[in-house]
C-alpha cells in the first residue's frame, strides 16, 4: 500500500491545531503539527507534504513571512497552501495571502464541510499526482530498455501500463467534473498542470503502442 498523504497543519494555539484534526480525522491522511513558522519550515527539510494549512495571525514568523520561506526552496515552492486567518483580518490579508503564494484563503470560523472538501480534493491530486510519476518513470524505463530484473519481458509491461494510466484518466476525468461542479477556482491551475501531465503520458505511450 503506498504511504498515506501527509498534510501541515501550521497554528500557534493548540485547540485550532486539535480541531483541525477533528476536521480531517475521516480524510485517509496523516496530519502533522507545527506550532510556528520555525517549526513549519523544520518539518519540511524532511517530510513530503501535500498541502499546508498555514494560520496567518502567529508571533514571531506570521504566515505570510513562513510562506515566503517555503516559495523560495526548490524542494517545496510547489506545495499548495491554504492560509487561515479569523473573519476580522485586515482588507489585504486575502491580497497578501494570495501574493505570498496561497491557493486558497478561508476565514475562521469556517465550513468544516468545506475545509474537508478543498483538503480531500487537493490530497487526491497529489496522489494521482505520485502515481503519474510511476507510470511516467515505467515507460521511460520501457522507452530506454532498462526495465529492472523480474519485470518480465517488455511486451508484458505495456498492458500493465495501459491500465494503470487509464486509471488515472479516468480519476482525473472524474475530478475535473467534481472541480466543475464546485466553481474552485484554487483548484484550477493544479488540474490544468496534472491534466497536461497525462496528456503528455499518453501521447508517449501511443507512440510506443
Amino acid at each position: 500500500m503506498p504511504d498515506r498523504a501527509k498534510i501541515l497543519l501550521v497554528d500557534d494555539r493548540e485547540e485550532n491545531l486539535i480541531a483541525l484534526e477533528a476536521i480531517l480525522s475521516s480524510l485517509d491522511l496523516v496530519p502533522v503539527r507545527a506550532r510556528s513558522g520555525e517549526e513549519a519550515l523544520k518539518a519540511l527539510l524532511n517530510t513530503e507534504f501535500a498541502l499546508i494549512l498555514l494560520d496567518v495571525r502567529m508571533p514571531g514568523m506570521d504566515g505570510f513571512e513562513t510562506a515566503a520561506h517555503i516559495k523560495r526552496r526548490e524542494r517545496t515552492r510547489n506545495i499548495p497552501i491554504i492560509f487561515l486567518t479569523v473573519v476580522d483580518s485586515a482588507p489585504d490579508y486575502a491580497f497578501r495571502g494570495y501574493a505570498a503564494g496561497a491557493v486558497d484563503y478561508l476565514t475562521k470560523p469556517f465550513d468544516p464541510w468545506v475545509l474537508r472538501a478543498k483538503v480531500s480534493v487537493f490530497t487526491e491530486l497529489y496522489n494521482m499526482n505520485k502515481r503519474l510519476a510511476e507510470q511516467a518513470s515505467l515507460l521511460r524505463e520501457r522507452l530506454t530498455g532498462e526495465l529492472p530484473p523480474g519485470a518480465g519481458d517488455h511486451a508484458s509491461v505495456l498492458p500493465e501500463l495501459s491500465r494503470r494510466l487509464t486509471a488515472v484518466e479516468d480519476e482525473l476525468a472524474r475530478m475535473r467534473e467534481l472541480v466543475r461542479k464546485s466553481q474552485d477556482q484554487a483548484l484550477a491551475a493544479p488540474l490544468s498542470d496534472l491534466t497536461d501531465r497525462v496528456t503528455h503520458l499518453r501521447a508517449g505511450f501511443d507512440a510506443l503502442s
